[in-house]
């Protein structure tokens, strides 16, 4: 079973939460709630299907959206339906996607189906709109039911027009015995229909229809939408307002306005999670094709050399873009060229195109296939897939070059899902014909915003420069890389006369067709590039200069790809953790160490579930979990089958249903089968609830439990803290190696990555985690000043903005309730380490604060004067700003 990501669980985590939400709060209150946990604001919720939740799941290409979208089946349907079986459309944009998405889910040996299998186990059936027949009455709330469609089989205003919407005799059993109340919302035959079905006839007209759409409205459908930006109309929200779904889970790279983006997953986490190659080295060939395919050949043979040194076998592949027919570069004139002019054998070669498609039934990840260059023209077809694909060789003229992205997508994916020992395996590599390096990217950056899901900033630091020719050099990994040019495309050439001469002599204007190209060279020092813009944008008149500022991020975005430590080779000093001596050994102080010290038996703990009733009334009952109520009509349970389904369960079939449910790693399985037979027995002879009632309300019984036994778990945690805090210490030097966290290149899952003017030159990555350079008021925001602070200190080596809540990737240290993580992390140069921990006013003299301040000097005094802790405020009691709290904790003795 194909394990998820950290990325991939919070987003599914995040879908959970917001669903659970929706239960007991309005849909856009819960959207907003789920939107402040990524400290994300001003974004609406728009409203689609009153109060059905409509929300999409932002997943860059590479990013495993199909795998998600499995999960979500499962997910979804416990959350919104309350139901172990629930029933799922699932709607492709096209149908070479859908016959993949069909088999794939129906291939017991697939991922997908395995993802489906971890909730359902053989409870799956998985069909198309062709053998929806094979579906009975009975597998309905027995088995997960997922219906795999196009979106175009229900695409369509006049409803006759369109097999789903026909009346199919054969589903006639799922329509029998229908209460009036409910087949009343169903959709009836009308005179239309006789038109386009001779065989039905006056007598039908009004009578409920039986078909596939009539199927779906009944069973209130979990639908989930892959690549959702492709159909976001007015007749596409009618369709599937036409299908009662539950709820709507879309799936795309690249949202569009309108879609209700709950959760974003960045490059960045695709990258630190080893699922795609970053960054892409380009080259820009002004030469044109002929030498752009010699380079990229040449690229792909110095790789093959790098990839015998792994321990699993790669075979790098080059996808050659050719041009249309009526040009220079067609596939022909490729094909030939490699045949003749490059003396490729010709096994080497396949042809993959409308007409000629040489990769079918082939397997690229077979030692034994030969193929090394793949040639296209336009897409590739959809869902083909190979991580050896390395080298992109784009023939076509940049600005003309068709599907560019799509093709530049199937060369980011990792082989084997793990980054790679040489690390030249870990890029990816484009060669373009361009004139030059800036009209090269900024094409590129184009594309992989527009079609690849990457934000700007993340697509100005995937793209790098080609440092050299190969043969790959190892080169001296302290000598600075070579920055391109600077080029700013201005509407007109600026006026200098009154430009600083030290501002003159670094700018080079060139006029042209459409305004001015301005150059600065690659080296220029950052204060004189921020000078440089200065004076440009205010030459220029007030609408031009936004864009302006675009091309100067992207410039030093580039620099800081290419000259952060991480990428140059260098590394982080160990950050030691603190650690507890238990029995002789030194353990670090995780969640599970608190537990175990606070004496945690969840069978010695009183059995109690407060804050959870379950009120019943002639027509309705009402669930109440801490105060969140989520009500039922005896008709929605009904549907639901909740009443069928109580009728024949037993206590210890309930007992071993929440089993399932309220699992946790931390408890074995007899201990809380053990507990949760006593809280039956409690509920039911204690606090009087019937057993069918507690059926009826078992997915949030099982939640009430789970977080019941969080709690008493949190309660040993906290004692077990207390009463050891000031036994913690950082391990001695010589034992330190095996009790440190470690920063390493390429490890950083950075979201909403910092977007300023301002650059820094000692942050360790190139990407700087949620960092805002100004606050929504417009104001300098506080952590901005102390990251200023710590980059401009001159015993400051390097530093890092640490990732809260990334417990694999971020330095953190142990509190009664939790992990925290301080915010930024700094290694000096005489070797000691600094944590700062930034507050705000309102939060400074809080207890949360004060239990990190606690810990944070318990980890610097047991350390021997090599760790430094700093709690820094915008102003401390001495009227020091952050600035001298941090100059005063360094020079400390």
């Amino acid at each position: 079973m194909l394990e998820l990501k950290q990325y991939q669980k919070n987003a599914l985590s995040a879908l959970t939460q917001f669903l659970q939400a929706c239960r007991s709060v309005p849909v856009a209150d819960a959207f907003h709630a789920m939107l402040a946990t990524q400290n994300r604001s001003n974004e609406r919720y728009h409203t689609i299907f009153d109060e059905v939740p409509c929300v999409c799941l932002r997943i860059p290409t590479g990013g495993g959206k199909t795998l998600l979208a499995a999960h979500g089946v499962a997910l979804a349907g416990k959350a919104v339906l309350d139901s172990d079986a629930p029933l799922a459309l699932w709607l492709t944009p096209s149908d070479t996607i859908r016959s993949q998405t069909l088999e794939a889910l129906s291939n017991a040996r697939h991922p997908y189906r395995q993802a489906l299998a971890q909730y359902f186990g053989d409870r799956v059936q998985v069909c198309d709109l062709e053998n929806l027949q094979t579906i009975s009455p009975h597998d309905v709330g027995k088995s997960c039911i997922v219906v795999v469609a196009t979106i175009q089989s229900f695409n369509v205003s006049d409803t006759a027009k369109r097999n789903v919407y026909s009346f199919f005799e054969e589903l006639a059993p799922h329509f029998d015995n229908l209460p009036a109340n409910i087949s009343a919302g169903l959709e009836k035959v009308t005179e239309a229909d006789l038109q386009n079905q001779p065989y039905l006839t006056a007598k039908d007209v009004g009578r409920t229809k039986y078909s596939v759409a009539n199927w779906l409205h009944l069973h209130h459908p979990v639908v989930i939408v892959d690549e959702a930006h492709n159909n976001r109309t007015d007749r596409f929200f009618k369709t599937l307002g036409r299908l009662n779904p539950s709820c709507v889970v879309e799936l795309t790279a690249t949202p569009v306005v309108g879609n209700n983006v709950l959760y974003h997953v960045s490059a960045q986490e695709l990258k630190t999670e080893q699922m795609i190659k970053l960054p892409i080295v380009l080259a820009e060939h002004p030469e044109g094709w002929r030498e752009c395919l010699r380079d990229a050949i040449l690229r792909r043979d110095g790789l093959e050399l790098v990839a015998q040194k792994e321990s699993e076998y790669i075979r790098p592949i080059v996808l050659i873009q050719a041009a249309p027919k009526g040009n220079e570069a067609t596939v022909d004139a490729v094909r030939q060229h490699l045949l003749e002019q490059e003396n490729i054998p010709e096994n080497q070669i396949a042809v993959a195109t409308g007409a000629q498609k040489e990769l079918d039934g082939i397997n690229l990840f077979d030692p034994a296939c030969p193929i090394r260059y793949v040639i296209t023209v336009e897409a590739l077809k959809e869902g083909w897939d190979c991580s050896f694909a390395y080298v992109l060789a784009s023939l076509q003229s940049v600005n003309s070059a068709k599907d560019v992205e799509q093709l530049l997508g199937r060369v980011l994916r990792m082989p084997y899902a793990r980054t790679r020992q040489q690390a030249e395996l870990n890029k990816a590599y484009a060669h373009i014909v361009a004139e030059n390096f800036a009209q090269a990217a900024s094409n590129l950056k184009d594309r992989m915003v527009q079609n690849m899901g990457f934000e700007r900033f993340e697509a100005n630091m995937a793209i790098v420069p080609d440092q050299g020719k190969l043969p790959l050099p190892e080169g001296d990994k302290s000598t600075l890389p070579v920055i391109p040019d600077c080029h700013i495309e201005v509407p007109q050439a600026p006026d200098t006369q009154h430009w600083p001469d030290e501002i003159k002599a670094v700018v080079q204007i060139m006029p042209t067709t459409q305004g001015a190209t301005i150059l600065l060279k690659g080296d220029v020092d950052a204060d004189t590039l921020a000078q440089a813009e200065t004076f440009i944008s205010h030459a220029l008149p007030e609408k031009a200069r936004g864009v302006v500022k675009e091309q100067f991020d992207a410039h030093r975005a580039m620099r800081r790809a290419l000259r952060a430590p991480a990428q140059l080779g260098l590394t982080f000093a160990p950050i030691p953790q603190l650690c507890l001596n238990l029995d002789g050994y030194l353990e670090v102080v995780e969640k599970e160490t608190l537990s175990s010290l606070g004496d945690w038996d969840l069978l010695d703990q009183p059995v109690q579930l407060a804050g959870f009733s379950i009120t019943e009334s002639v027509n309705s009952f009402e669930i109440d979990v801490n105060g969140e109520k989520i009500k039922y009509r005896h008709l929605d349970a009904q549907q639901l089958k909740l009443n069928d389904v109580a009728s024949h369960v037993s206590e210890q079939d309930l007992v071993r249903w929440l089993d399932r449910e309220a699992r946790k790693p931390y408890l074995s399985q007899t201990q809380l089968q053990a507990y949760l037979v006593k809280m039956i027995t409690h509920l039911v002879s204690e606090r009087g609830f019937s057993l069918t009632a507690l059926v009826r309300a078992r997915f949030q019984l099982a939640q009430a439990i789970a977080r019941e036994v969080e709690r008493l778990r949190q309660i040993a945690m906290d004692k077990g803290f207390q009463g050891r805090l000031f036994e913690m210490t950082v391990p001695s030097l010589d034992r330190a190696g095996h009790y440190s966290f470690r920063f390493e290149a390429g490890m950083y899952p950075a979201r909403q990555s910092y977007q300023g003017s301002y650059e820094f030159s000692k942050h360790f990555y190139p990407v700087i985690h949620d960092l805002r350079e100004k606050t929504p008021a417009g104001q300098i925001a506080e952590e901005f000043v102390c990251a200023q602070a710590l980059d401009a200190h001159p015993k400051v080596k390097q530093w890092v903005r640490n990732i809260e809540r990334q417990e694999k990737f971020s330095f953190w240290l142990p509190t009664s309730t939790d992990y925290f993580y301080p915010d930024f992390i700094a290694e000096l140069d005489d070797g000691r380490v600094l944590a700062v921990e930034y507050k705000g006013e309102p939060y400074k003299t809080n207890d949360d604060s004060r239990e990190k301040n606690q810990v944070g000097y318990r980890w610097e005094k047991s350390s021997g004067e090599r760790c430094l802790f700093l709690m820094a405020v915008a102003k401390d009691e001495q009227g020091r700003d952050v600035r001298q709290q941090i100059a005063d904790k360094i020079s400390k003795p």
